[in-house]
This record gives structure tokens, C-alpha cells and sequence, in this order.
């Protein structure tokens, strides 16, 4: 599996996922959407069933999205076990929720890799329960990212509340120890002490990209099939609000000059780039204008 979970029998749902994200699984993955909701018989004691959420007014929200899970049939099957599924509701679950799992996806992109540990604030304020196994409807849902891949390692998390956001994502914003202290639950910890402390207590929302949420007057009001092409040469399967035509990942093939082909270089260098924050970009490039893919390279 992909992913791996501890599930709560008294709500009848995970209190945490946990899965790495990397850039390869996001750039490569192309499998469509299973819906094949279902029980998962490996919790012992048996999780929630469909008919919980048959006309309860719940969206069966993701903790692991089905949007990460595209690297195999597998993986994205595997995602539609009801043991990684939250009574979400409709206007939360396809609005901010939605917006931050596609934000996660872009800093996976951006940095090659992240960790990410999701799920409802199950020890307080649960709203109600639904169906005959009484799920509990969470009034709060978590998201932790980490990445670790230094030199800089950054972390960050989220707290939502379960209904329609409105406000930026930005604005959820807060500190991995502050989610730590609403969920009982300690992250991270097989990192050195010192760099699990730093890492919780503190962060930085300028450390990380927020384009993919506050670039409005770029955007179209429905979206469309990417027309960019992967590294292997095959059509992007990618949907994208953005007036190019393009998604994030293939942006920089909007540019009329762009050559794949000609334009790589047998050797790699570090981008040029600065990150939002300032600093040097790490990512390395073989694109001719040394620039990586998140900043505008002019190859696959």
C-alpha cells in the first residue's frame, strides 16, 4: 500500500494517515478514478460501510486523496477503502479541501517529496454520527506536511474547519505543535529531538508556494485537459483551470520557444531560481536556460 492508517473503532474512521508524496508520482501518474468505495476487511474489528453514508448528507471525503493515488490502478483503488474515508461536508470537501490537496500535490512538485499525515480532530467536537455504525462527522480536519529533505527541512499544518471555507488557505496556516495539541497525536517523532522541536513550534508560510490558490486572474471558469506532454512523450491527463491551456507541472511548454528536445543538456546544474521566501531554489535542472520545471524550465 501506499499509505498507511490508524483507525479508531469508536468513530469508525483513521485518526491519522500517513503517506510520502514525490514528484515522480504526481508527474507519472495517469490512472483514473476507481469509485469502487468499499469496507476494509483488514481492520480487525470492521470498518464503516456504504450504507452509513446513503443519504446522510456527507460527502465520503478522502484523507489520502484519490488525486495522489494515480501512480497504479493499485494505489488508487487502495484509496477508496471506507477505512480512509471521513463524512465530509459537500461544500468543504469540493472547496478548500480540495484546494489544499491540489496545493500539497504542487509542493510535492516544487520539492520533490513530502510527508503528509492527515485526518479529523477526533477528540473533540465531533458534530454528529451517521448510519448504523455511528461515524462520527468530525468538526475539524488536520493536515501536517513535511519536508525533509533539507538542508532547509520545513513543516507545516492545517486546521479546517468541516464546512465551506472562506477564506484564503493560507489563512489555516498553523504550526505543526499546534496540531499536535488539538489531536493528541505526536508527528515526526523519529526525528532528532532538536529538529523535531524547531520543526513543530515554529514555521514559515513564505517557505512554501501559494500560487496554485491566489492566481484568480489567471484562471478560466471551467477547467480543461492539459496540453502539455509528460517526459515520455505522452499527453498530459492533467485538468486545468489556467488560461494556457496548461497545468502547473507543464506550464512552461505555453512558452512559443519551447524545445524539450534541444533545450536539455547532458549534465544537470542547480536552478537559478529564488523561491518565494528569497532564497536559492535546491532542485537541479538539465533544462538549457538552468532553470527546474516549478520555475520555467525549457525542458522535460
Amino acid at each position: 500500500s501506499y499509505y498507511s492508517l490508524s483507525y479508531s473503532e469508536e468513530h469508525e474512521q483513521a485518526d491519522w494517515v500517513f503517506y510520502k508524496l514525490t514528484k515522480s508520482m504526481i508527474e507519472s501518474g495517469n490512472v483514473d478514478r476507481t469509485n469502487d468505495f468499499r469496507s476494509d476487511t483488514k481492520v480487525s474489528t470492521g470498518s464503516s460501510q456504504l450504507s452509513d453514508f446513503k443519504y446522510s448528507g456527507y460527502d465520503r471525503g478522502h484523507l489520502c486523496p484519490a488525486g495522489d493515488m494515480k501512480i497504479s490502478k493499485i494505489a488508487m483503488s487502495e484509496s477508496f477503502y471506507l477505512s480512509n474515508i471521513s463524512p465530509q461536508n459537500p461544500s468543504f470537501n469540493r472547496g478548500i479541501w480540495k484546494v489544499l490537496e491540489s496545493t500539497v500535490r504542487t509542493w510535492a512538485v516544487e520539492n520533490n517529496e513530502v510527508y503528509v499525515v492527515t485526518g479529523g480532530v477526533l477528540n473533540d467536537d465531533i458534530i454528529k454520527s451517521i448510519g448504523r455504525n455511528s461515524v462520527s462527522v468530525p468538526k475539524y480536519f488536520y493536515k501536517v506536511i513535511l519536508d525533509n529533505r533539507g538542508p532547509e527541512i520545513k513543516g507545516i499544518g492545517f486546521i479546517i474547519e468541516n464546512k465551506k471555507g472562506t477564506q484564503s488557505l493560507q489563512s489555516y496556516a498553523v504550526s505543526i505543535d499546534e496540531v499536535e495539541l488539538r489531536t493528541g497525536i505526536d508527528f515526526f517523532s523519529t526525528l532528532p529531538d532538536d529538529i523535531e522541536t524547531k520543526l513543530e513550534k515554529s514555521f514559515s508560510p513564505k517557505e512554501w508556494s501559494w500560487e496554485t490558490t491566489n492566481s484568480k486572474s489567471t484562471k478560466i471558469s471551467n477547467s480543461k485537459g492539459c496540453k502539455g506532454k509528460t517526459g515520455s512523450g505522452n499527453s498530459c491527463r492533467n485538468k486545468t483551470l489556467d488560461k494556457s491551456g496548461y497545468c502547473y507541472i507543464h506550464k512552461a511548454q505555453s512558452n512559443p520557444t519551447y524545445n524539450p528536445q534541444s533545450n536539455r543538456l547532458s549534465s544537470s546544474s542547480r536552478c537559478i531560481s529564488n523561491t518565494k521566501s528569497g532564497s536559492r531554489c535546491k532542485r537541479k535542472t538539465y533544462c538549457s536556460n538552468s532553470k527546474c520545471s516549478s520555475h520555467g524550465g525549457n525542458c522535460y
